[in-house]
């Protein structure tokens, strides 16, 4: 009678690994699979759960994600129970320019601060706005227009 008590106890599942379709409706997940046996996909940054949204009766069980996104996963996958640890690593304040160098970030410079041949809004002398001429809309640094609803990026497929 304990074993099967300490077994229905969540708290006593916590960091256990095991199939969807063995979980409940509401418990918190992480390191989840998109397809059976594929290894863990999705919510494994630090702080991160998803919820169980339906309970798991049928071949797909509906997962809440970090962003929000509801999304149907097969109930055969597996995934972790509980959260992911360090949820306040996000919030860690970078002491100087350097320390975000040492994360592989890139200094991001504005247009107007570069030189005419580094970018369509550079040039100019003072504070001058695209490129000196007042007719020039924002542009991308490949010289497409970037505001107005002007799409930029590679155009979709259609299916």
């Amino acid at each position: 009678m304990m074993g099967q008590m300490l077994h229905l106890d969540i708290n006593s599942q916590i960091g256990s690994c095991m199939p969807l379709a063995a979980m409940r409706i509401g418990t918190m997940i992480h390191n989840i699979e998109l397809k059976p046996s594929q290894g863990g996909k999705l919510v494994r940054a630090a702080g991160t759960s998803a919820k169980i949204l339906k309970e798991p009766t049928s071949r797909y069980v509906l997962v809440r994600l970090p962003s929000g996104h509801e999304k149907q996963i097969d109930t055969r996958c597996r995934a972790t129970v509980g959260q992911v640890s360090n949820p306040s690593h996000g919030a860690r304040k970078l002491r100087k320019a350097g320390q975000s160098r040492w994360l592989g970030r890139r200094p991001v410079v504005r247009g107007v601060a570069m030189n005419p041949h580094d970018h369509p809004h550079g040039g100019g002398e003072g504070r001058s706005k695209s490129s000196g001429s007042y007719g020039h809309c924002s542009r991308t640094p490949w010289g497409k227009p970037s505001k107005s609803g002007y799409k930029t990026g590679p155009l979709k497929r259609r299916r």
